[in-house]
């Protein structure tokens, strides 16, 4: 049975999504700065045991939900998500706050920038009420840094909400906010979600643009992370969009992320991704997902068990991950790196040492990978799988305890193979385990499809929640 859920001790107003928001401020039942209140006000109750929030910015906040407010009244929002509470990850840029990718070795001073993402978001008009926790550089996929502590589950305080956009999920479970963005490398914003029973949705690559370019290169991706797929979907369309600062999107466009209403799983050809590309999965966590893929196929869609077109992933991920870490920790003077987390000096370490030839092929690997999936999804309407292959461990840990695990990318097999590939992935809860921790399912589209996916995504909810 599920422990309890952490909304329950949620006032009404942190309960509602961004739909019934926007509603409310339009019939003037509502106003933007007492939701941004009830929200900077849940973010404050909850961290002294979650630790979620590096810090809440009430006088910013305030300052945004009143000209909202105003706004609103006058009939002239600047979009369908004014006024909406929102959080932002300690890895992106923001006007006029510190941004310490929870890290000691970054000054604190306030930027005088946003990210491309965070912009859009703010010519929205969505009210950013706090900044939440990330490991170091975002490097693992758990919350823990030296410079802020241990970020945990509020499923269970004694587990890992995961990461690296921890913070981010426990104010989405909390409802702290209904908008919140996350980054997603190796399973950033996917994993977390999984862990901690919200929605999590990881853009087609280049959907969201980024500036700076991530260390890590061009398996980095921003995306939502809410507690529905139609938030997520929301929120997505406010990030989106070509910024000329982020080369890396490319100049072509993305299919438009106008969604059906509904999508009739009946007829789709749907694969089940049960295997992945490193560890083993939970034998809790298969009778789960193996129930909700069940559901799938009453539901009329043709399930068909699939293995991903290659081998030897884990050590393709290494070779882009390690040698981003590398970059990194370059950049950081040697009488500086006293503190920094041993497990990143470790990867970074590591990806120094390989060749400029290993990486050079490492990279043509990637290629042949991320066609062989384009053509895999072109045969499937969508692939799904397990959101996480285990269940939250133990927080303040990168592997759970006892395990033959040596980094946090071998116990994350289902997530880091799609950031190789860029395909839109999103997790949503489809159960928990015998011990009452959230279950993630993941569903997966071609690149592109993120408005299928989503859609997707919503009717799944509805199924899972009969």
């Amino acid at each position: 049975m599920p422990l309890q859920n952490p909304l329950e001790g949620a006032a009404e107003l942190c309960r509602l999504d961004a739909a019934a928001l926007t509603t409310a401020y339009r019939n003037r039942t509502l106003s933007p700065v007492e939701v941004a209140k009830a929200a900077m006000a849940r973010a404050e109750e909850v961290n002294p045991e979650l630790n979620a929030f590096t810090f809440i910015d009430h006088d910013g906040a305030l300052a945004a939900a009143g000209a909202s407010e105003k706004r609103w009244a006058e009939g002239a929002p600047l979009s369908q998500v004014d006024g909406v509470p929102t959080t932002l990850k300690d890895i992106v840029w923001v006007n006029g706050w510190s941004v310490r990718y929870g890290s000691a070795t970054t000054p604190a001073r306030p930027y005088s920038e946003d990210a491309p993402s965070v912009e859009r978001l703010r010519r929205a008009g969505a009210v950013f009420i706090a900044q939440t926790t990330t490991p170091e550089f975002g490097w693992k996929a758990v919350t823990d840094s030296a410079l802020f502590g241990v970020t945990r589950n509020p499923w269970n305080t004694q587990k890992t909400p995961g990461g690296s956009s921890g913070g981010a999920a426990v104010a989405a479970a909390v409802g702290a906010g209904v908008f919140h963005l996350g980054t997603d490398g190796g399973g950033s914003i996917r994993v977390p979600a999984s862990f901690t029973g919200i929605v999590g949705h990881k853009p087609t690559f280049g959907r969201v643009p980024a500036h700076p370019a991530s260390a890590f290169g061009t398996v980095a991706h921003i995306g939502p992370m809410t507690r529905s797929a139609s938030d997520a979907a929301a929120m997505l369309e406010a990030m989106s969009g070509r910024d000329i600062r982020d080369w890396a999107q490319g100049a072509g466009q993305l299919a438009s992320l106008d969604r059906p209403a509904e999508i009739d799983l009946a007829g789709k050809r749907i694969g089940y991704w049960s295997t992945p590309a490193s560890g083993t999965v939970d034998p809790d966590i298969a009778a789960v997902v193996d129930a909700a893929v069940a559901r799938l196929s009453s539901a009329g869609a043709h399930v068909e068990p699939i293995t991903l077109p290659a081998e030897g992933l884990l050590d393709l991920f290494h070779h882009h991950w390690f040698t981003g870490a590398a970059a990194r920790l370059s950049a950081i003077p040697e009488a500086d790196r006293a503190s920094i987390d041993p497990g990143f000096l470790e990867i970074a370490r590591a990806g120094a040492a390989y060749s400029s030839t290993a990486l050079v092929l490492a990279q043509v690997r990637r290629g042949d990978y991320g066609a062989a999936m384009d053509r895999l999804l072109a045969e499937y309407d969508f692939v799904v799988s397990p959101g996480t292959a285990l269940p939250a461990f133990d927080a303040g840990l990168e592997i759970p305890a006892g395990s033959a695990f040596a980094r946090w990318t071998e116990w994350a097999g289902f997530s880091f193979p799609i950031n190789l590939s860029q395909q839109p992935a999103c997790v949503i809860p489809c159960g928990f385990t015998p011990d009452g921790l959230p279950v993630g399912f993941q569903i997966i589209g071609a690149r592109g499809a993120d408005a299928s996916v989503l859609s997707a995504a919503a009717g799944l909810e509805v199924i899972f929640s009969r």
